[in-house]
Formats: structure tokens, C-alpha cells, sequence
């Protein structure tokens, strides 16, 4: 297998993040991760943020951008953040659509979005929840956006997400072929949710790998764990062992 470097989504670890930035850097850094994805609008200047990624080692692999900082009057301060930290995958987290209609219309201002992006040698993407595979009327929001978001666009499946909404978590891989470009190892499991850590719970962790490997474009996988049973620091340690173990 080829290899794909492992990022955390700092989400995971946000309060610590928020008390000591450079401390858990730096402790992120120091259990074998390589990258980060940050979430969220930015809480420190752009200058700030490159010089912890520098201190600490670390990688800006991606950033989960609200909707609302990629619109006409706030897109340049996003762009030139992302350009300060070195990142090209603006992906949006979240999307609300009570239509198909909806869904459709956002997948078409995501590619206008893509189009924009793509001058400053940036991508966009959309991060999937449970509820985006759950039907409505007769057929799931997922199958309606992916319809209409162009190839230019990437498909960042959430693993856990996409389980808790009864996906098929390989169907749906198989159905984008090149379009995971990053892929959120989030873990879940029928009878303990988001509870389980990686390689404890019910994700088939090796044909994922071996799909991302061969066919996903995949340039890196992300681990999230918000469950808050374990620890954050000691969750996103554990998952990341396992994580490397089931790689090989």
C-alpha cells in the first residue's frame, strides 16, 4: 500500500486546544501525527496560526470552513487565511436543506465555490452527517448532492457519520472513485455509537484502507473522536495506535 500520512481533526481536542494552542500542538505532534484540520472560524490571526503549525510540526491538511465564511463578502479573508497556513482543502462541515431542491442548490453554489477556489490552487468539498443518508422522500440528500456537485468537488465521507445514518460506507466510497481526498476515520459502532474507539467498533477499517489506497485519491485520513466517555487526549492517542496497527 502506498502511504497516506494520518492528521487529527482538532476538533477532537478543542477545549485543550483552547487553553494551551501550542502545548497541544506540540503533544499532537509528538503521538505520531503528522497533520492537523482545523475547525471552525479561525480564533487567532492567520500569522499566529502558521507559527504554531511551524513550532509544532505539524501540517495544515485541511480546514472545516462554516458556509458563511466562503460567501461573496467573506471568501477573500478565507482564501488568504488557508494561503498563510499552507492549506488548499477549504471543506464546508455542515449544510441545512429541507429539500431535494435545496440540496441541489447548494451543490451548485459548492461548485461555483470550487471554481473560485481552484485560482488559487485550492479544492472544497462537503464533510457528510448521518442525516444526509437517511431518506427523504423516497431517496437520501446524499444521492441528490453528489448528483449535482461536480468532480471538482471533493467527497470527504465521515465514516462514524455516515454509519449512524444506515450507509452503506462502502457503497458510498465505490460510488465516488477519486474524490476522497481526505476521509474522516471517525468510529461507530450498532450498540455503543460513537463511544468505541478505532478498532473497537464495527467500521471495516481494512477495506476502507485498501480503497482509499487504490482508488480514492486519498492524500489523508483524519482521525475525529467526540465522544466524551474517554479522555480527548487519551481517545485520539488510542485511536491513532490502532489506527496504525490495522494500516500495518
Amino acid at each position: 500500500m502506498s502511504y497516506i500520512p494520518v492528521a487529527l481533526e482538532m476538533y477532537s481536542v478543542r477545549k485543550e486546544f483552547h487553553a494551551n494552542p501550542l502545548a497541544t500542538l506540540q503533544a499532537v505532534r509528538e503521538m505520531g501525527y503528522e497533520g492537523v484540520e482545523f475547525a471552525g472560524p479561525p480564533m487567532f490571526s492567520a500569522e499566529f496560526y502558521a507559527s504554531l503549525l511551524k513550532e509544532s510540526g505539524l501540517v495544515c491538511c485541511s480546514w472545516h470552513t462554516p458556509w458563511q465564511l466562503v460567501q461573496e463578502d467573506t471568501l477573500q479573508q478565507t482564501i488568504e487565511l488557508n494561503q498563510a497556513v499552507g492549506n488548499k482543502y477549504v471543506i464546508i462541515p455542515f449544510l441545512q436543506a429541507e429539500t431535494h431542491d435545496e440540496w441541489k442548490a447548494l451543490a451548485e453554489q459548492l461548485n461555483v465555490l470550487a471554481d473560485k477556489l481552484a485560482h488559487y490552487g485550492m479544492k472544497t468539498g462537503y464533510h457528510c452527517h448521518g442525516k444526509d443518508f437517511q431518506l427523504l422522500d423516497g431517496k437520501t440528500p446524499w444521492s441528490t448532492f453528489m448528483s449535482i456537485a461536480s468532480p471538482k468537488t471533493i467527497f470527504q465521507l465521515d465514516v462514524g457519520n455516515a454509519m449512524s445514518g444506515g450507509a452503506d460506507v462502502m457503497a458510498e466510497l465505490e460510488a465516488h472513485p477519486g474524490r476522497c481526498q481526505t476521509i474522516h476515520l471517525k468510529p461507530w459502532s450498532a450498540n455503543g455509537g460513537f463511544e468505541p474507539v478505532i478498532g473497537e467498533d464495527d467500521a471495516p477499517w481494512k477495506d476502507i484502507f485498501r480503497f482509499c489506497d487504490e482508488k480514492g485519491a486519498t492524500e489523508w485520513y483524519i482521525i475525529e473522536y467526540e465522544c466524551p466517555t474517554i479522555p480527548a487526549m487519551q481517545a485520539v492517542e488510542t485511536c491513532l495506535r490502532n489506527t496504525k496497527t490495522l494500516l500495518g
